[in-house]
């Protein structure tokens, strides 16, 4: 998966971490969430604060 799949990435998070709020992640912590995902393969550096708050919406979404 790469930034850009953040539906995906979503998916991945809501498998890997089924008893966290992502309304309550802040941005940080987001990012090493994601780059820990095994399922992860981009460049750490090339995420921005607009594509991890589309990640984090997504999770939302996929929790509801």
């Amino acid at each position: 998966m790469n930034w850009t799949d953040s539906l995906d990435i979503a998916i991945a998070l809501n498998d890997a971490y089924p008893k966290i709020n992502p309304c309550i992640v802040n941005f940080v912590d987001l990012k090493q969430m994601v780059i820990a995902l095994n399922e992860f393969d981009d460049d750490v550096n090339r995420s921005s604060e607009k594509i991890l708050e589309v990640i984090q919406m997504n999770w939302i979404e996929e929790m509801e």
